[in-house]
């Protein structure tokens, strides 16, 4: 094997210390946690089984990685308690909520400018 291919294929787990396939190859009954989401599981605690592996420019290390658990032991997810509601609703709040004005937004304040953007640009809201 050559190419990215061979760098990423270790089903025995030799080289990385856990078996790793390449990208979209991985066997069938494994599946990443947004898989498992996707599915209504979580991986419950269990380890590592695998992980697909595919070379990257982006990444420092030039290669992405996403670990596989497996599907037969993932458990159902939690449901969301009325307090896990209740905090979760309080939490938006505050990000919607302007610090400056002490106003709801109706959208999700930018980190970037920190405020709303009637209180970010006040001579352009006159204006219009």
């Amino acid at each position: 094997m050559g190419g990215a291919f061979g760098k990423c294929f270790d089903p025995d787990g030799a080289r990385f210390g856990v078996p790793t396939f390449p990208w979209r190859y991985a066997p069938d009954g494994l599946a990443t946690r947004r898989q498992l989401r996707s599915q209504g599981l979580r991986p419950g605690g269990q380890p590592i089984a695998a992980q697909v592996m595919r070379l990257s420019r982006r990444r420092p290390g030039g290669v992405s990685v996403a670990y596989l658990y497996r599907v037969e032991l993932a458990l159902p997810v939690r449901a969301m308690t009325s307090r896990k509601w209740g905090a979760l609703a309080l939490a938006m709040l505050a990000r919607c909520t302007c610090p400056v004005c002490r106003t709801d937004a109706g959208y999700v304040i930018p980190t970037s400018l920190g405020m709303c953007v009637t209180c970010a640009y006040p001579q352009e809201q006159r204006a219009a």
